[in-house]
């Protein structure tokens, strides 16, 4: 029963700050048209989520497991909550940098309690593997709904009335904090461990372990090709395909749709396929769809922007479903390198996991909106094959490090909720 409970807040929650996290891109095409900045500036926005997901994610990992994955999870919806009712009254570019600010603080202490508490809850690392696609998967819920929650707020009269949302969201993470309160679940390791210092060495040296080194650099490279995609998406719907700013929100969430699927389908494959021909097959799979759909878009020939779904060409629906073949590599990944670790370095891995995924969306995010600005978006999207091969080649050097060496790490702990 407790695990029960421990896996509905994990889910609540994770579906609250998927709908925050990921509005980036919808904030970036609301900026450009609102605030007047173009998209270098607005690509900003993914540097104030990401870099402070990734500096939060590496101080606290260490010690999160003596101060309480529920208490973490508390003080991160406090502060997200802030953060919303601060851009329904800021209505400024600034207050979306510092909107964003609070959700990358908040969500670092999020992803790091529940990256800790998947391995708290399973067993194997076959249910590691799907417990962490499914929880990542209704991640991509969260997402799909933040499409059609913000369109429903836009308004041809009053170009503030997008910032309701916020008011909607605040309600949201109040109703997420009272779950969590009075789950009666005290969500909380009681390891030990040998001291914060310790506990931090432990973290960095983790960084000298070959198959987390290697790791790494895959991670990176997925968040790249991810944020690259989904954060851009909406303005290339608007500059390429010429659908209005709502249309091409709401034709966005065909992407986090796709991806959404896509890893509830991984949670079933990997007990039945090895994890490492999945992401290589959906790795190429992305690649050849990229290659194929690109080519094909050339500058749009009308003048009058497209409001109906009825207008859409095949392509506007075709380009989206990318989402298919990349959701599933990143949870993977996640699962099996935390599955080849010790619980007790659960928490520390974590923190890296976040960390250098941060630094990959925030990195894949700027090149785009910058190669966006420059070169224009059809030949923007082209740089995302090169992370691609990047990961294959990854995947493949940690396939060979696995068979060769088993289990990495010596450290083992209890953990008890």
């Amino acid at each position: 029963m407790q695990s029960f409970k421990i896996k509905v807040s994990l889910f609540l929650n994770y579906f609250v700050f998927a709908i925050l996290l990921n509005s980036v891109g919808i904030v970036i095409a609301k900026s450009i048209k609102v605030f007047g900045v173009d998209e270098k500036q607005a690509s900003i926005l993914e540097a104030f989520k990401d870099l402070p997901i990734a500096i939060v994610s590496f101080l606290v990992a260490s010690f999160l497991p003596r101060f309480g994955y529920k208490k973490a999870m508390q003080v991160a919806l406090l502060i997200v909550f802030g953060g919303c009712i601060g851009m329904y009254y800021g209505n400024s570019f600034w207050s979306a940098k510092l909107m964003f600010l609070s959700v990358g603080v908040s969500f670092a202490l999020i992803k790091l309690s529940v990256y800790s508490l998947v391995g708290v809850v399973t067993d194997t690392p076959e249910q590691h593997s799907s417990l962490m696609s499914s929880i990542e998967g209704f991640f991509m819920v969260g997402i799909a709904t933040a499409y059609f929650l913000f369109p429903a707020f836009y308004s041809d009269t009053n170009v503030n009335a997008w910032l309701n949302v916020y008011l909607l969201l605040a309600v949201l993470v109040v109703v997420s904090f009272l779950f969590l309160s009075f789950s009666g679940v005290q969500m909380k390791s009681e390891t030990a461990g040998s001291d914060l210092m310790g506990d931090m060495k432990a973290s960095v040296h983790l960084i000298l372990v070959p198959l987390v080194l290697v790791f790494i650099f895959s991670a990176f490279f997925f968040v790249m090709i991810e944020q690259g995609i989904m954060t851009w998406l909406p303005r290339f719907n608007e500059k390429i395909f010429l659908f209005s700013d709502k249309l091409s929100v709401q034709m966005a969430s065909i992407l986090a749709i796709s991806l959404a699927i896509g890893r509830f389908l991984a949670g079933w494959l990997s007990k039945k396929i090895s994890w490492s021909l999945i992401v290589i097959c959906c790795a190429v799979a992305a690649v050849v769809l990229l290659l194929a759909i690109l080519p094909q878009l050339k500058p749009a020939g009308q003048i009058a922007e497209l409001k109906s779904l009825a207008d859409v060409p095949m392509l506007g629906f075709v380009l989206p479903l990318i989402g298919l073949f990349i959701a599933p590599i990143y949870p993977l990944l996640n699962s099996t390198v935390l599955s080849h670790l010790p619980k007790s370095l659960h928490s520390p891995m974590s923190g890296l996991i976040i960390f250098f995924s941060a630094l990959g969306g925030t990195l894949g995010s700027r090149i785009v909106g910058v190669l966006f600005k420059n070169i224009g978006g059809v030949k923007a999207f082209y740089f995302l094959i090169i992370p691609i091969v990047l990961l294959i080649v990854s995947v493949l050097i940690i396939q060979r490090m696995i068979k060769a060496n088993g289990k990495n790490g010596t450290v083992s702990s209890q953990h008890t909720v």
